[in-house]
């Protein structure tokens, strides 16, 4: 089952799990037994028991707070486990497939789409560089860089591949994979290497989009595929103060009350999480639950607020939304990247640190001023193309669909990403850059060639077996070629209501580009538009 496929199943997790939030909390005591001091509970994961520890100390976190240490906590996180042989996430044998695992010609078409942006920006001959977040095993970089080489002018002016990971795990896979025998040597951003595509090509980890350079002169290419979804979500619901009750700010030094009265209107409330009481933990079952939090969160008072999409369902009582300040906060930074800082934000947006905390305005980020934008950016990730996410927070094992509160650290996290929140961000974030689609996978891969490039691969299939003689054997291994191309490609094109190609949506950022006088404006190959020359 792809991991994609997951979107299908929120019927099943409604029964279950509705939201998340993120609250501030130290995690810094290591727990190496499951064993409970308290009732003699034996927890599923060390993970798990610190989780519960804590939270019973400090009260309960938001869903962002839950799905991050299950995600990349350092006492084994699912991304971050504390044992590097630890089993694959990808794959058959994993939790899930990708879509770049399933077919070879994925990847090359999304090196295909960036050399036509390439081409259509005036083909630079220097300051160009790759940059791709959450690489997965490195398959699709991989596709990409084989796939690029053949167009030599844009393979020379790349100077360098960065790639955004925080797991150790993963980062030795793609390096493995992209760089070969080539040594990794730490550097001062993370670590670097060689491509084993070209010598010349170098390949740098970091754990933070922020180290990568941001800098006016050079045109990125950005790609992030199945990334957002794994990012933490906050989750709120709409409700109204009960009669004789002003709406209070739960912090934890206690509740704050306003000054004056304020008149009766709706207030958002966070949904939070709290390990089950002891007479309902039962081995097998979800140890932790969602609850409603009595009475607004510092969270609840910014973050619904943030966007006339979120605030025009205030008023509607039991309404849920899902809010990703760290999803938002990365594509503005490929906005940025791509068109620089807007000259009339004087003051920064707020922002949500790692550890939940809402850091002041006045941020000491530096301002880029790009005087010609550059660059592209490619989001592939699954979620609805037009609407708030709600209800989606979701686990996934062993390709099956599983309760997001078993096993902490064990089973990944995903939720529905927004993208028209993606799309405001970029705009929000940078004036130089205009966003595309989102469009389905099926119609992108479609335009982009995907069922003219399974005909190429099985034709030089049938080419090489006929050259090499007509044996029982070769004949075997070539039905095994064109049944792989043939199933691979169509998967990632069905367009039924469980099919990848329909439940993935793709996204692009790209220059602004002001309409010429009589003329339309430039569309994108892959979005209705064409390589323009």
């Amino acid at each position: 089952m792809s991991r994609s496929l997951t979107t299908i199943a929120r019927t099943a997790a409604r029964n279950n799990y509705y939201v998340r939030p993120a609250v501030n909390c130290v995690f810094g005591v290591r727990w190496n037994s499951t064993e409970s001091n308290d009732g003699g509970h034996k927890w599923s994961t060390p993970l798990a028991k610190q989780l519960a520890e804590a939270i019973t100390t400090t009260g309960p976190i938001p869903v962002a707070s839950f799905m991050r240490q299950c995600l990349t906590s350092d006492l084994g996180g699912y991304y971050t486990p504390t044992n590097l042989s630890d089993h694959d996430q990808f794959g058959a044998k994993g939790d899930f497939v990708t879509s770049p695992e399933i077919s070879q010609i994925f990847g090359e078409l999304i090196g295909v789409w960036f050399v036509a942006e390439w081409i259509a920006q005036g083909r630079k001959s220097d300051g160009v560089y790759l940059m791709e977040v959450g690489p997965g095993r490195g398959t699709l970089m991989d596709d990409m860089l084989r796939t690029i080489r053949n167009f030599q002018p844009l393979a020379q002016a790349i100077e360098a591949v960065y790639l955004v990971e925080a797991s150790e795990n993963l980062r030795q896979a793609q390096h493995r994979l992209l760089c070969g025998d080539h040594p990794l040597v730490k550097n001062e951003i993370g670590y670097e290497s060689k491509s084993r595509h070209n010598d010349d090509l170098k390949i740098v980890w970091t754990e933070d989009v922020r180290f990568v350079p941001r800098k006016a002169d050079k045109t990125p290419f950005i790609v992030a595929h199945e990334f957002f979804d794994a990012l933490p979500i906050h989750i709120f619901q709409a409700a109204t103060p009960p009669p004789g009750e002003d709406v209070t700010i739960q912090t934890p030094t206690g509740p704050i009350r306003p000054e004056r009265r304020l008149p009766k209107q709706n207030f958002w409330k966070e949904m939070q999480i709290t390990p089950k009481p002891p007479h309902r933990l039962k081995e097998g079952e979800p140890e932790f639950e969602l609850s409603l939090s009595k009475s607004a969160t510092p969270h609840s008072m910014y973050l619904p607020e943030i966007s006339p999409r979120y605030t025009a369902l205030k008023d509607t009582d039991g309404a849920v939304i899902e809010v990703s300040p760290e999803s938002q906060s990365y594509v503005r930074d490929f906005a940025i990247r791509l068109g620089g800082s807007d000259p009339n934000a004087a003051i920064q947006p707020r922002k949500v640190s790692a550890s939940g905390k809402v850091v002041a305005s006045g941020s000491s980020e530096e301002p880029l001023h790009k005087e010609t934008p550059s660059g592209a950016a490619l989001i592939i990730d699954y979620g609805p193309p037009g609407n708030i996410p709600t209800n989606s927070l979701r686990g996934i094992r062993a390709h099956k669909i599983v309760s997001p509160f078993e096993a902490a650290g064990a089973v990944d996290l995903s939720a529905d990403v927004d993208f028209l929140a993606l799309a405001e961000a970029a705009i929000n974030g940078s004036p130089g850059v205009e966003v595309h689609g989102p469009v389905d996978q099926a119609r992108f891969l479609t335009a982009m060639g995907i069922e003219e490039r399974a005909a190429q691969l099985v034709k030089r299939a049938v080419d090489k077996e006929r050259g090499g003689g007509s044996g029982s054997k070769d004949k075997k291994e070539l039905t095994e070629i064109v049944k792989r191309v043939e199933s691979g490609w169509k998967r990632l094109v069905d367009r039924s209501p469980q099919g990848m190609g329909r439940l993935y949506q793709v996204m692009a950022l790209l220059p602004y580009h002001a309409s010429r006088q009589g003329q339309p404006p430039r569309r994108p190959v892959g979005f209705g538009g064409d390589v323009t020359i």
